[in-house]
């Protein structure tokens, strides 16, 4: 006898779904784990060139920045009404002290992770309230546990688990269930790029105020660096996968061992939670 899930899943082969931000990483992940089970998958890229190992695996790229409203209105037009389901994905890191972050970096953060990713899902929400379909928001154990130099993107992730309770309550007259994943550390360009980023707006600063932090985000980048490139974003995807076809998907799913550790450790304390982490990580 097929169990509830297997069931599920099996009912959901032939659906479509949008996948944001899929040109690599957990977007890469999840639409090339969809696509094997059978799902019509859109693609989200920025570019054409991005889209075209996704072309080989059968998903069909969308170009689509979702700080771009031409662009979600022309992805809108292209998917038309067949729409079971969104993965809202797309994101990028801005790693910096928040003393010293550029205000216009800090809205670039705010603006792919939480404004995009509200522009995408009010874009494509008729398509999927007539299918009574699923939102995947791709969140971050960042979102409940904000570490020291990561402010910015801690920040846009806190801000779409707010998101994410406001439209599951909204949207539940319709039958719409929205999930958000909530992964620790995962192998992705997303930290590549930030890391990078974060090199260059050091590079900018004048050297009074990059002495100010050097010495902590040299031990909080040794930190990182011993703990490795992080999860498979497999293990992410399985889950956006739960989300989509379980007959009753988690509100929320926490991803990887060490998203697990710091969630508990949000549950100590403040004062005792800030001295771990102060220790772990800058001291």
């Amino acid at each position: 006898m097929l169990s509830r899930e297997l069931t599920a899943t099996i009912g959901d082969v032939g659906r479509t779904v949008v996948v944001t931000g899929a040109s690599s990483g957990i977007g890469e992940a999840c639409a090339l784990r969809l696509a094997a089970a059978g799902w019509r998958v859109y693609g989200g890229v920025r570019s054409p060139e991005a889209g075209d190992s996704l072309r080989a695996h059968g998903v069909e790229p969308l170009e689509l920045d979702v700080t771009n409203p031409e662009q979600i209105a022309a992805a809108v037009e292209t998917v038309g009404d067949d729409l079971d389901a969104l993965v809202d994905n797309a994101g990028i890191a801005i790693a910096a002290p928040l003393e010293l972050v550029p205000i216009d970096e800090l809205r670039h953060q705010l603006e792919v992770n939480v404004v995009g990713q509200v522009a995408v899902a009010q874009a494509f929400l008729p398509a999927i309230r007539r299918a009574r379909g699923r939102i995947v928001l791709m969140g971050s154990i960042g979102g409940r546990s904000a570490l020291p130099f990561l402010g910015p993107y801690a920040a846009s992730k806190h801000a779409l688990e707010a998101i994410a309770d406001s439209l599951r309550v909204e949207l539940r007259p319709w039958g719409i269930a929205v999930s958000i994943v909530e992964p620790a550390s995962i192998k992705s360009g997303i930290w590549t790029k930030g890391t990078s980023h974060a090199d260059e707006l050091r590079a900018e600063l004048s050297s009074e105020s990059e002495l100010l932090y050097a010495s902590a985000i040299e031990k909080f980048k040794q930190v990182a660096l011993s703990r490795g490139p992080g999860g498979d974003p497999d293990a992410v995807a399985k889950a956006v996968e739960h989300a989509l076809t379980a007959r009753r998907p988690k509100a929320r799913y926490l991803v990887g061992r060490d998203a697990h550790m710091r969630s508990w450790i949000e549950r100590l304390p403040t004062r005792v939670r800030d001295r771990l982490l102060a220790k772990a990580l800058t001291d």
